[in-house]
C-alpha cells in the first residue's frame, strides 16, 4: 500500500515540483514563482480592473502551463494527442487570431473624427516614433551584451510594445521571436491597462497650463458615402504600398466597412460581440501558457518590460510634441493633450486626453477630438508593423 501511494505522490504536480529545470537561486522551483506572478496578474485583472478581458485569459493561460506534468502544451507523443492550449497556439503560431481580432476591432472603431480632422492622422503618425526609438535601442543593447539574445527581429518584437496594440504585439512577435511572445504580451497588456496612470504625468510635464486649456472647435459631420469609402480607399492604397500590412490592416478596414454600410448589420455585430470574445479568450490563453519558468524567469524578461514602458512612453511623449508643433502653426487652434492618444490604446488614450484636458477646463470637450489621433494610431502601428515584416522576415 505504501508503495502505492509513493507511486501516486511521485504524479503529482507537488513531486513535479522537485523536478524542475528552473530553480530560482537554487533552492525555489522556478514554477512557483510563475504561479504566484500570475496570481498577481488577475488580481490586477480582476480585482484593479486593468484590461481584464486579456489579463484574467493571459493570467490564467500562464498559470495552467506552470502546473507542473499538467501537459496543457505538451505536443503529441507516440500517437497520444498533444494538451489543449498545444492546439490553441496554433492559431497564435500561424497569425490567425490577431488579424480576427482585428476585424472585430475594426467594427467596433468609428473613423469619422479622424476622416472629419485628416491632420490628426499626423499625431498618430508621431507617436510610432515609441516604436523605433526602443527598436534602436534594444538592437544596440543587443549588439554590446550578446548573451541578451537581442538580434534585429528580437528588437522589433520589443519596440512594437510602444503601438500600445496588444494584437499587433502578438502577430508582429510571433512572426520574428516567438519565444519571446509571453513577456512581450504581457507589458503590452500591461502597459495598455496603465494608461491613465503612465500618460498623465507626461502629458502635464510637456506642456503649459495654458495650452491644457486649449478649447478646440466642434468637429464637422462626416457623410455615410466618406464613412464607406474610407476603409474601401485605405485598403487599396495601404495595400499595395504595404502588401505585409494587409492581414492586419485589411481586418481591420473589413469590420470597419461591416459597420458603417448599412447592411451587414448581422455580420458587424457578430464581430463586434460573439467573434472577438471567443478569439480573445483563445488568444489569451494561448499567449499565456507561453510563459513557462524556463522561458520567462531570465534577465532578459525584466530588461524588455523596461524598454516597454520607455517606448510607451516615447509614443506619448512624441505625440504631445508633434501637438505642441501643430499647435503652434494653427495659431493656438490644437490642443497638444490630443497627440498622446496618438497611441492605439483605443478608446482608453482618447479618454485619458479628455480627463486631464477638463481638470483644467472643466468645460473643456476634447474626447471626440482625440478619437481622431487615437485610430490613426491604430492604423499606424499595424502599418509599423507590416514595415518591419517586410524588412526582417
Amino acid at each position: 500500500m505504501w508503495q502505492n501511494i509513493l507511486e501516486f505522490f511521485q504524479e503529482t504536480g507537488w513531486a513535479g515540483f522537485a523536478r524542475s529545470e528552473m530553480m530560482v537561486f537554487g533552492v525555489i522551483p522556478g514554477e512557483i514563482i510563475m504561479l504566484v506572478i500570475a496570481c498577481i496578474l488577475l488580481y490586477l485583472g480582476i480585482g484593479k480592473k486593468f484590461e481584464p478581458l486579456l489579463m484574467v485569459p493571459i493570467a490564467f493561460g500562464m498559470l495552467l502551463v506552470n502546473l507542473p506534468l499538467g501537459g496543457i502544451f505538451s505536443p503529441p507523443v507516440d500517437g497520444m494527442p498533444g494538451g489543449l492550449i498545444y492546439y490553441l497556439y496554433y492559431g497564435v503560431k500561424f497569425g490567425i487570431y490577431p488579424p480576427l481580432i482585428f476585424l472585430g476591432v475594426g467594427a467596433m472603431t468609428d473613423f469619422g473624427p479622424m476622416i472629419a480632422n485628416p491632420k490628426s492622422m499626423l499625431l498618430g503618425a508621431a507617436a510610432q516614433i515609441g516604436i523605433f526609438i526602443p527598436f534602436i535601442i534594444a538592437y544596440y543593447l543587443g549588439v554590446a551584451f550578446p548573451s541578451l539574445g537581442f538580434d534585429m527581429k528580437a528588437a522589433a518584437s520589443i519596440g512594437i510594445i510602444g503601438g500600445a496594440d496588444g494584437p499587433t504585439a502578438i502577430y508582429l512577435t510571433s512572426r520574428l521571436k516567438p519565444e519571446l511572445l509571453g513577456p512581450i504580451a504581457i507589458a503590452a497588456y500591461s502597459y495598455m491597462a496603465l494608461v491613465p496612470i503612465i500618460q498623465p504625468p507626461i502629458m502635464r510635464a510637456l506642456t503649459t497650463r495654458k495650452e491644457r486649456m486649449i478649447v478646440m472647435q466642434q468637429l464637422r459631420e462626416v457623410s455615410k458615402t466618406e464613412r464607406i469609402i474610407f476603409p474601401i480607399a485605405v485598403t487599396i492604397f495601404c495595400g499595395l504600398l504595404l502588401p505585409s500590412a494587409v492581414p492586419l490592416l485589411g481586418s481591420l478596414m473589413l469590420g470597419n466597412l461591416f459597420r458603417e454600410t448599412g447592411v451587414t448589420g448581422r455580420l458587424s455585430d457578430t464581430a463586434q460581440n460573439a467573434l472577438i470574445n471567443i478569439l480573445t479568450i483563445f488568444l489569451g490563453i494561448a499567449v499565456g501558457a507561453t510563459a513557462n519558468a524556463a522561458q520567462f524567469l531570465q534577465p532578459r524578461t525584466l530588461l524588455i518590460i523596461v524598454l516597454g514602458l520607455f517606448a510607451f512612453s516615447c509614443g506619448t511623449a512624441s505625440g504631445v510634441l508633434l501637438g505642441k508643433l501643430m499647435n503652434v502653426i494653427s495659431g493656438g487652434k490644437i490642443n497638444p493633450l490630443i497627440g498622446s492618444a496618438g497611441v492605439s490604446a483605443v478608446p482608453m488614450a482618447a479618454r485619458v486626453s479628455q480627463v486631464v484636458g477638463q481638470k483644467e477646463n472643466p468645460g473643456n470637450f476634447l474626447l471626440m477630438h482625440a478619437m481622431g489621433p487615437n485610430v490613426a494610431g491604430v492604423i499606424g502601428s499595424a502599418i509599423a508593423a507590416g514595415v518591419m515584416l517586410a524588412f526582417l522576415n
